[in-house]
């Protein structure tokens, strides 16, 4: 585990917009509103997930108006999930900007449905899969 925890409810709020976002870009089929989020995805993947823009926003104005947080956890997993997220953000730019469509469509409808899963239900799909890779490895 990382020395520094982080607020378990933080990850889960970046989860709730990057769902948002990618359900516009769905909507829309803006390559360019996809791209900003893979930005997004890099500065989490590379700085952490409590560094990322949605993580600045929870730390700046959400976290205050809460109590103080129940769970913490190892910001690792976020950080790998973050990586896992740019990947299907990068294919689906391919998709949209390079073709075919259907290759953006569908890399940003399964980053959508783990960010859902994430928002919904706090199940962080990425994080699971960091998990399983740190055990296969040992």
């Amino acid at each position: 585990m990382s020395t520094t925890a982080i607020d378990a409810r933080g990850p889960r709020f970046a989860a709730t917009l990057t769902a948002g976002v990618l359900a516009v870009v769905l909507i829309t089929n803006s390559g360019w509103l996809l791209a900003a989020q893979a930005l997004f995805f890099a500065i989490g993947a590379a700085a952490g997930v409590q560094n990322s823009p949605y993580g600045r926003l929870f730390r700046m104005l959400v976290r205050p108006r809460l109590g103080p947080p129940a769970e913490t956890e190892d910001p690792a997993p976020p950080r790998f999930a973050q990586a896992v997220g740019l990947v299907f953000a990068a294919v689906g730019l391919i998709g949209y900007f390079a073709g075919p469509q259907w290759l953006g469509l569908a890399a940003t409808g399964a980053a959508l449905a783990a960010a859902f899963l994430n928002a919904a239900f706090g199940y962080c799909l990425g994080c699971e899969v960091y998990l399983i890779l740190r055990r296969v490895a040992a």
